[in-house]
């Protein structure tokens, strides 16, 4: 006896939402008029609202980031309105700025909007027997407020994402910088005492901010295993000891099979180092390994369109993403948890793209750019992996 089996064509499984973009942007004072940001004479005219909300959405429009994480919001319900209008229907804050004479605002505040539900929000409470602990004072407060926003993302699901927006580096303490009563040189004295200590105040209160928050990451991490995307301003670089902690991975004192099995599911990874990994082992199998090595080391790699002989070549620097007289630096960070490293056994998605938006600080044009941001927007682009 036979059996004929009549063969059909297997439709591929199509797979939706295999890429995710995630977004950090400094507005550089949002706020509507007619109030004012930080000095009475500091508004915008209508006009100039209307330039720096179109330049928002331009942005928005060409690169349409899925999560965003936003730093100096002033009007909060205007920019809820505006991301609306661009397809972001979640939208959340945890704090508001602070005003002063009914229409004078400082103290701005950070935001987050998503294409994906939002499911929970709060404002990261720092452990209060840790600040003591670390000899803090014992008002110790967030300069501003730290955002968590679980996201439900796709293949991934629920996601802490924090967005922050760390001290500054302006100094702490402030003095009279036209004090007539005292001479030209106690005046210049004072100032440079001033802006010695005062700058060291900001530098402790900034990488306080920084340790309090990864201490709340881990016990967060501990109890959802969920995974974690932290973004924002942090007025440092994270190559800075200040804040290098952030990135730590390695433990000194601890089992080493331990710490090899556990570690890595705790610790944040730079976007920016994740992608020129995953450029250099898509690079490795394509390029001789001598061309990978600069100054014996091993080097961040592209493969350029159009190269015949497909030779691997150096990455180009980071793109700075402020700057500030003749000086430049990476102050916005975009940082990842495990799931979103290749090279973890058990991860998601992998940094496929990061880009810094800086036209409008290194070739602006005035008619398009003089309202825009002093920052530099960065963007990571997240595949799910095969």
């Amino acid at each position: 006896m036979f059996v004929i089996l009549k063969c059909t064509a297997v439709e591929p499984l199509l797979i939706k939402n295999t890429q995710l973009k995630i977004a950090t942007f400094n507005l550089f004072n949002y706020l509507e008029p007619p109030n004012a940001y930080y000095e009475f004479e500091k508004i915008y005219t209508a006009q100039q609202w209307a330039k720096k909300q179109q330049w928002i959405i331009d942005y928005l429009t060409e690169h349409a980031p899925d999560v965003i994480g936003f730093q100096e919001v002033f009007s909060i319900e205007s920019l809820q309105e505006l991301v609306r209008g661009q397809g972001y229907e979640h939208f959340a804050v945890v704090d508001t700025p602070e005003v002063i004479d009914d229409f004078i605002y400082k103290r701005p505040v950070v935001a987050i909007a998503a294409k994906y539900p939002i499911v929970e929000v709060a404002a990261v409470q720092h452990d209060n027997e840790l600040v003591a602990t670390l000899g803090l004072s014992a008002d110790f407060t967030f300069s501003r407020k730290v955002l968590r926003a679980t996201v439900t993302l796709p293949h991934i699901g629920n996601t802490d994402c924090y967005v922050v927006h760390f001290k500054s580096k302006r100094p702490m303490i402030e003095v009279d910088e036209h004090n007539k009563a005292l001479s030209p040189e106690k005046n210049i004295i004072e100032i440079l005492k001033a802006n010695v200590a005062g700058g060291w105040g900001s530098t402790i209160q900034r990488g306080s901010e920084a340790t309090l928050l990864m201490i709340q990451m881990i016990a967060r991490r501990e109890a959802t295993q969920q995974p974690m995307i932290l973004m924002g301003d942090f007025n440092n670089s994270i190559a800075d000891g200040v804040l290098s902690h952030m990135l730590t991975n390695t433990l000194r004192f601890a089992p080493a099979f331990d710490a090899k099995t556990y570690l890595a599911k705790y610790c944040l990874n730079d976007a920016w180092d994740l992608f020129t990994k995953s450029q250099l082992a898509s690079a490795e199998s394509q390029a001789p390994t001598d061309d990978l090595r600069v100054d014996g080391h091993i080097a961040s790699v592209v493969i350029e369109q159009g190269d015949a002989n497909n030779v691997a070549k150096p990455a180009t620097p980071r793109t700075p993403t402020h700057y500030y007289g003749a000086s430049s630096s990476v102050l916005d960070y975009i940082l990842l948890s495990s799931e979103f490293d290749a090279s973890y056994h058990d991860s998601f998605f992998e940094v496929s793209d990061y880009n810094t938006y800086d036209r409008h600080l290194i070739n602006p044009v005035f008619e398009r750019d003089d309202l825009s941001t002093d920052h530099g927007v960065v963007i990571v682009s997240l595949t799910l992996r095969s």
